[in-house]
């Protein structure tokens, strides 16, 4: 039986209804990644959903560069109108479902370990983090509160790949991040998300605590950020001196 897209129920949330709907993007991309190129008048049939729903989920995909459209070959006669369009997916599009990336990564770290040392692969973590913020180090450090620092983190991680957000809760920051390129790895080594909290907190200046992450199996990467220092202990700038 059809529907008309993902309607929530009455008293659902919107992050429920986003989940539903990042959901069916990513079956949408998936059956275009197995059998397509198709038309979006297939795409509903084969998933059970309206026309319209799998249309705006098209449109997202064309949107975000993951899809791409080409003129369906005539069969018969040449008709009026305009060819159908089918979809598929581009590069970026098939980038969504992995690659062996992780495993490779996963091998080469674990290798690091068996022949060098956990040293190594805190030093390999600390590196990697490292080159992940230091270009951002001056926009998010620019600010002289944790707050806003959090803010501008957020927006650094978003560019990085992260689709990090910030948000203000009873007794600070809570910043979020809602997709992790390295959660298969870090699964197995933490050290990567322990050098990315310790960054965290040099960059913004007061101590920070990893409520949740990804890599053990929540559906966000959560860190508290207080809205003051601990008692006692002032912000640090960049460089290990007091703001």
């Amino acid at each position: 039986m059809k529907n008309n897209g993902e309607l929530p129920d009455p008293g659902s949330a919107v992050p429920a209804q986003a989940t539903a709907e990042g959901r069916t993007r990513h079956e949408v991309a998936r059956l275009l990644l197995e059998d397509g190129p198709m038309t979006a008048v297939v795409v509903a049939d084969r998933l059970g959903i309206s026309p319209t729903a799998v249309r705006r989920h098209l449109d997202a995909l064309l949107a975000d560069g993951e899809a791409e459209t080409r003129d369906a070959p005539r069969r018969g006669p040449r008709g009026r109108g305009r060819p159908a369009k089918l979809f598929l997916l581009t590069e970026a599009g098939r980038a969504r479902f992995g690659h062996a990336y992780d495993d490779l990564a996963a091998s080469a770290i674990r290798f690091l370990a068996e022949h060098a040392g956990e040293d190594a692969v805190r030093a390999f973590a600390e590196r990697r983090v490292a080159a992940l913020v230091e270009p951002h180090e001056a926009a998010v450090t620019e600010p002289g509160d944790p707050a806003r620092r959090a803010e501008a983190l957020a927006a650094a991680l978003t560019r990085e790949g992260y689709a990090a957000s910030a948000r203000q809760v009873g007794s600070g920051e809570q910043l979020c991040q809602h997709h992790c390129p390295v959660a298969h790895v870090a699964a197995e080594f933490p050290q990567l998300c322990e050098a990315e909290t310790e960054a965290f907190a040099r960059l913004l200046g007061t101590h920070v605590q990893r409520l949740a992450t990804i890599a053990r199996g929540d559906s966000v990467c959560t860190t508290h950020v207080p809205a003051e220092p601990p008692q006692g202990q002032r912000a640090r700038t960049p460089d290990g001196g007091s703001a």
